[in-house]
């Protein structure tokens, strides 16, 4: 009995999805929500309070899917530049894959519910193994002992505005220029 529920709340859900990509957050309302996920108005309010629980959970369920992307093939357990290797590669695929994805998770990240610890950290406890990787690496020294953010911009992130430049045609890199980029930004972050 359950089941439909969820299945409600994936479709309102993914509606307010729809509707944020095609009409930005200001043109989100509650009647376009309910009409793309082919609901009364009152039935979103069943499962959001209003419409900013509706829009945090739109961004947690966002970062969820890159999460589980970025984070895919990891046990925890592999050596670190393995590990490091495969999430790299899985956000250099997502980006090239779903330009939208992690484009509009910027957009989520200037939301005002930003602000809210609880918020960022579910968001930060969807990445537990990249938290892992850089923490390991501090543990072994390997890595600067420098804060997970940093860390993660001066890897994932900038791996993600290359694979934009790219699936732009700014510039095409082959197999053996991301390697050398995943080397440099390993390299960026490790001790020396």
């Amino acid at each position: 009995m359950n089941k439909p529920s969820v299945d409600k709340r994936q479709q309102i859900l993914e509606a307010a999805e729809t509707v944020i990509a095609e009409s930005g957050f200001h043109g989100l309302s509650m009647q376009k929500v309910a009409k793309q996920a082919s609901v009364a108005a009152g039935t979103i309010y069943c499962y959001f309070s209003d419409k900013e629980h509706l829009l945090a959970e739109v961004r947690l369920n966002v970062t969820q899917r890159i999460a589980d992307a970025v984070q895919a093939g990891i046990e925890g357990d592999e050596p670190l530049k393995d590990r490091y290797r495969i999430m790299w590669l899985n956000t250099w695929n997502l980006a090239l894959s779903n330009k939208n994805a992690l484009s509009n998770q910027v957009q989520y990240d200037s939301l005002p519910c930003n602000t809210d610890i609880e918020i960022r950290a579910q968001e930060r406890q969807k990445f537990h193994q990249v938290h892992k990787l850089f923490e390991d690496g501090k543990a072994q020294g390997l890595f600067k002992p420098i804060a997970n953010e940093v860390l993660s911009g001066l890897t994932f992130e900038a791996c993600v505005a290359l694979a934009r430049k790219h699936a732009w045609g700014f510039y095409q890199l082959d197999d053996d220029a991301i390697e050398a980029a995943i080397n440099a930004s390993w390299d960026a972050v490790i001790n020396h």
